[in-house]
């Protein structure tokens, strides 16, 4: 009887092992495809382009509120800098280099929202 029991939870383990195994195969083919097909979308450049411009027309808008608010000219002007090398991302070619410049630019501009907030409290 002893050995019944455990020879069924052993099956029980296998038979689970082997539907985790069937899910992890299953979600793996899937995810590839998804994330394959995205990858060619969001990678297009004018992805990048409009979104690049969306976030500077909305920090832009951010930074001056936070001047009008709170008087502090610092956290725009750090900010600004940011812009300004997002913008220069903007005109340079895809070929990787623009990525860097706008990772650089996001985080400057991230700094600057930063310091609004701060100035804000």
């Amino acid at each position: 009887m002893a050995i019944a029991l455990h020879t069924r939870r052993l099956d029980r383990m296998a038979i689970g092992l082997s539907g985790l195994c069937l899910v992890h195969c299953l979600a793996t083919a899937v995810l590839l495809g998804v994330v394959s097909a995205a990858g060619g979308f969001l990678g297009a450049p004018i992805i990048h382009e409009v979104g690049l411009s969306l976030a500077m027309i909305l920090g832009s808008f951010a930074l001056g509120r936070g001047i009008m608010e709170h008087g502090f000219m610092l956290p725009s002007a750090v900010g600004s800098l940011g812009l300004g090398v997002m913008a220069g991302a903007l005109t340079l070619p895809h070929n990787g280099s623009e990525a860097l410049y706008t990772v650089v630019g996001v985080g400057v501009l991230a700094l600057g929202h930063q310091l609004n907030r701060i100035a804000g409290d």
